[in-house]
This record gives C-alpha cells, structure tokens and sequence, in this order.
C-alpha cells in the first residue's frame, strides 16, 4: 500500500483549498507564507500531480484538487465530530415506569442497553401510574390509564387486554371449571377479574381467592401452577412465548384503558431519547 500523505500537509492543503490564497491560508493557519508554499509542493511530489495552478491573482485548483477537496473535508470532519463526541459524559436518560410494566419493559431495556450502551437508562418504578414532569426529573415515563391529556407528547404502546393465565400443567378445559382453582389478584381490589369474569357471562360462587401487590408476583404465583391468574396479555406475552404460562380460554377483555409512553409537550427531545422512544413503540407494535 501507499505510503500516506503526511496530515499536516492534508490540513494545510484544505485551508489553502478554502481560501485559495498562500497568504491567507498562512494567516489562519499562523505559519508562514513560504511555509505553506513548501508543504503543498512536498504533498504534490508526494502524490505525484499538482494540486493547485499558481497564477498572478491567486490559486486555482486542479481536476485533481477538486476531487481530493471533499475527501479531506470528511477526513477532518469526521476528527471533528470524535474530538466533541468521545470522552464526553454519557447522557443518562431518565425513565419512570408501574411495576405492572415491568415484565414487559425491563427485558426491551436490557436489549436496548447491548444494542446502544452509548445511551445509558436509569429506571424509576412505581405503583403510580402516572407521571408529573413539572414535579418529577424524568425525560420520559410509561403511563398506564386513559389517553393523557394535551400537556404530554404521547404514544399508545398497547391496549389492555386482559385473560386468564395458568401454568401449562393445569387442566382447564372450560371457564366453569375456575370454580375449582384459586382465583390470584394481581390488586386488590378484583377489578380485573371481575371484568373477565362478566364478559364471559360467568358467576363463580365462593371462589377462593389470594391476593398480590404486584402484577409480577401474581405471575410467578401462577406459574408454578398454584393458581389461576390474570393479567394483561400484551404485558404477558414474553412468558406465554417461552411456555412459563398458557392461556387457558381465547376470550381477552378490552378494558379501555392503556399503555402509552409519554415526554412534556413542550419540551424538545433530545436525539438520544427521541430513538430511544421510537425504539420502544416499534418494539410494542412488533409483539
């Protein structure tokens, strides 16, 4: 291969090539006019053909300067963009989230993180489902509910849809036979199964019941088959494709409510949280 040209000669050729004037190119370059002269002539011998054309009233550039041209300017654009960007402090983007969103979100940021460790995400948590970023210092969070209002920038991740779930080893052959199983809660206060319960025209008399804080131990409850629970299939569905959980009966209810990923209206993101948004709703329209 070629021996390269030297990059102090490159850098020079570039700043004579912009002002197409040795003593110009001298001035900004704070060397002297001869000394500007004699590295574009060293760097011409090198490569073997003239770069400029020397006239009375200044410099023009050869066929062979103009292509060389832009291919030095990238050359120092791209140093200029590794001087700004490497060794500079990471943005952490700061990201609030329910707990019932974890068993859906926590695997995707993970997956984020190896695809762009680059882009650093501290998680919050909360049995909150909502967010207030006048009060709050995060750049983003999941909100679970009604559409927000106007004041946030949001985008739907998915609608609840809610269905029974249990371990692959109990037999359900219909939703009657939930009279025989223990009913588990992911909340307190029943709501959830209750509205499954009266979209499939079913009453079951003094069901046994357990009752959990958190949608994930209602989850892992059920999958070691000690009880029937019900949850949110799209929030679920990482564990029904690996086989941890089955759905026993096709019905899913629609509740009206929903997941959205929200940011303040008014602010701009930044380019980093703009993808990482993206990223996240493509990964809950792709499930």
């Amino acid at each position: 291969m070629k021996r390269l040209p030297p990059l102090p000669a490159l850098h020079t050729f570039l700043i004579t090539a912009q002002c197409c004037n040795f003593t110009r190119a001298a001035e900004q370059l704070f060397i002297t006019q001869g000394a500007v002269s004699r590295q574009i002539a060293g760097l011409e011998a090198h490569l073997g053909y003239e770069l400029f054309i020397r006239q009375a009233r200044g410099l023009d550039l050869t066929a062979q300067g103009k292509e060389w041209l832009p291919r030095v300017q990238q050359v120092f654009d791209l140093i200029a963009e590794g001087v700004e960007q490497i060794g500079e402090p990471r943005e952490t983007l700061q990201l609030k989230a329910p707990t019932c969103v974890m068993r859906w979100l926590l695997p995707r940021l993970l997956q984020w993180q190896k695809e762009r460790p680059d882009v650093p995400v501290a998680l919050t948590t909360t049995v909150k489902h909502g967010v207030d970023f006048h009060r709050e210092p995060f750049d983003a969070a999941v909100v679970y509910g009604a559409a927000p209002d106007s004041a946030l920038a949001s985008s739907l991740l998915f609608d609840e849809q809610l269905t029974p779930v249990c371990s692959p080893q109990m037999a359900l052959q219909s939703p009657a036979d939930l009279q025989q199983h223990l009913l588990l809660h992911p909340t307190r206060d029943e709501r959830d199964w209750n509205a499954w319960l009266q979209a499939a025209n079913l009453q079951l008399s003094n069901a046994r019941a357990q009752h959990f804080e958190t949608l994930d131990l209602a989850m892992s409850t059920a999958s070691q088959g000690m009880g029937v629970a019900i949850g949110d299939w799209s929030l679920i569905g990482d564990d029904l494709s690996a086989g941890r959980l089955v759905m026993p009966f096709e019905l899913k209810v629609r509740t009206g409510l929903a997941y959205y990923l929200v940011c303040p209206e008014k602010a701009t993101p930044s380019a980093p949280l703009r993808e990482l948004m993206g990223w996240l709703v493509e990964q809950a329209r792709s499930r």
